[in-house]
Order: structure tokens, then C-alpha cells, then sequence
């Protein structure tokens, strides 16, 4: 059996998918803890911040290598979560390192809801895709293999 680079591309976005799945879901269990008081917001903020930045370039990862194997379909897929992402990041609050969550307004309930609702729409978002990218990944194989 043949492998090509479309291939290759879905098999390092099923890897990496893996990861952002773990990530949205230590998302919706942090925002969780911090509806149900288990934490303050400032050690959750501080837990989920250093995540925000390796969670957007993963993701933008994957999606260069799309472009690069051709996979156009599996691009237009993630568009609207890279745009999401890009323009969460740029209005994020006023704050001193790299984050997007700000310990001062996550407690608020609109906030905190608008959060919690990201993280899920994220995880399933990533759960779908790593469905679709196991789909890509056999047809990529079978298209490699039809034209040896």
C-alpha cells in the first residue's frame, strides 16, 4: 500500500486532533469547576491561558498541511474555527502575558456561560473532525493506492 502526503497530513491531524480534543475537554471541566466554585478564578485563568496559544497554532498547523497535500474540502472545514480563533484572540481583554481569559470578568455569568458553550462547540467540532480525518485518511490511502 502506497503513502502520499495527503495521507501524511491527515494522519498528523488525527494525532493533533487528539490533543485539542483533551484540550476543549480540560475547557469545559475548568470552566465547570469555576461555575460550581471548586476554584478562584484567578488559578483557572492561570491553568487555562497557557493552553489558549498552543491550542491556535496546532490547529493552524494541521490546516498548512492541508493546504499543502491539496485538501481543500478538509481546509474549508476549519475556516470558520481558524477565523473563530484569530478574532477571539484579537479582541481578547487588555491583559500582560498570552491568554484570552481575564481572572477580573470570567466570573461574570454571561461570560462564563459564553465560555463554557465555546468549549463545547469546540469539543465537538474536534470530535467530528477526528471522525472526518479518519475518513481522509482511509481515502487518501485508497486514492494512493489506485494510482500505483
Amino acid at each position: 500500500m502506497a503513502f502520499n502526503f495527503p495521507a501524511f497530513s491527515y494522519i498528523i491531524a488525527l494525532i493533533v486532533d487528539a490533543f485539542l480534543i483533551f484540550f476543549s475537554l480540560f475547557h469545559v471541566i475548568a470552566f465547570d469547576e469555576l461555575k460550581t466554585d471548586y476554584k478562584n478564578p484567578i488559578d483557572q485563568c492561570n491553568s487555562l491561558n497557557p493552553l489558549v496559544v498552543p491550542e491556535y497554532l496546532l490547529h493552524i498547523f494541521f490546516n498548512v498541511l492541508f493546504v499543502a497535500a491539496g485538501e481543500w474540502f478538509s481546509l474549508l472545514l476549519n475556516i470558520p474555527l481558524i477565523v473563530y480563533h484569530i478574532n477571539r484572540y484579537r479582541t481578547r481583554p487588555v491583559m500582560s502575558g498570552l491568554g484570552i481569559y481575564d481572572p477580573t470578568s470570567i466570573m461574570n455569568a454571561d461570560v462564563l456561560t459564553r465560555c463554557q458553550r465555546e468549549g463545547w462547540i469546540k469539543l465537538a467540532f474536534y470530535l467530528l473532525s477526528f471522525f472526518y480525518y479518519l475518513y481522509g485518511y482511509v481515502i487518501a490511502l485508497e486514492n494512493a493506492h489506485d494510482h500505483t
